[in-house]
């Protein structure tokens, strides 16, 4: 029987831009007690980087399509500027940490997604989680904090989705321990309307999700988030939540996932 209990946490780029609550939010997840999972975007100042260097960035249904020069900036912010100022943070809190990304212990191998209707090009799907090695990290005390990157066999650096990254390794984890997932970003939870805060929908479960695509409701980046949430279920973790910077606590207002 699995007796401990392994939280996996993805943060959002919005998040760790606004200095303050990205400092609450730190704070909260060093006080989670037990083995723990940083997960990271950067979407948002990956953009504004390639901006400046002359870059466009494109984007389809929420994912980022990635060209050479593209996944040549997202390693530098993803894999350096940011995952190493989280790390020397979380040191600073006295929470022992290591940055990685997917080539590191080829931890997150992928493969890349092949051409349909869009060339995503530099983007990977995640084929396999190198679950050992990254519970050998957890066995030391340490704290991995993941960049979403990955890597294929051949050593190709890929761009992918720092949700799908998370949740990856939440049902890898399963194998080993009692799993959950929690996506900390912008908003309080999923939003009924977009334009509304406040209009939490505080437990989703299949059908719901299924209501909610009819609708229309959700679209953007919330549909692969969401996609994620159900697929992740389905292969051994056992309790997701999404909220905003304040969800660790689960003092306020969140979304809980369900089969």
């Amino acid at each position: 029987m699995k007796s401990k209990v392994l939280k996996v946490v993805k943060i959002g780029g919005k998040l760790i831009e606004n200095e303050a609550k990205f400092t609450e939010f730190l704070k909260d997840f060093v006080a989670l007690e037990g083995p723990k999972i940083l997960v990271h975007g950067g979407g948002n100042l990956a953009t504004e980087i390639a901006g400046k260097l002359g870059y466009k960035t494109q984007m389809f249904e929420g994912r980022r399509i990635t060209d050479a020069d593209s996944i040549k900036v997202i390693t530098m912010v993803y894999g350096g500027l940011i995952n190493k100022n989280i790390v020397a943070k979380l040191q600073a809190l006295e929470n022992n940490a290591v940055g990685l990304c997917g080539a590191d212990g080829l931890s997150i191998v992928s493969e890349k997604r092949p051409v349909k209707e869009v060339d995503f090009g530099f983007v990977g799907d995640v084929k396999k989680v190198n679950a050992n090695f990254i519970d050998s990290i957890l066995e030391q005390n340490i704290t991995p904090v993941f960049s979403a990157i990955s890597c294929t066999e051949e050593g190709v650096l890929l761009n992918t989705n720092g949700d799908s990254v998370a949740a990856e390794i939440t049902q890898a984890m399963s194998s080993i321990y009692e799993t959950e997932l929690y996506f900390c970003f912008e908003k309080k939870g999923v939003l009924a309307d977009a334009q509304n805060d406040d209009s939490v929908i505080e437990e989703i479960d299949r059908e719901k999700y299924e209501e909610l695509l009819a609708e229309k409701i959700i679209s953007d980046g919330m549909l692969p988030k969401l996609h994620n949430c159900f697929q992740a279920l389905e292969h051994g973790v056992k309790q997701i939540f999404l909220g905003d910077f304040k969800l660790l606590k689960k003092e306020s207002v969140y979304t809980k996932i369900s089969n």
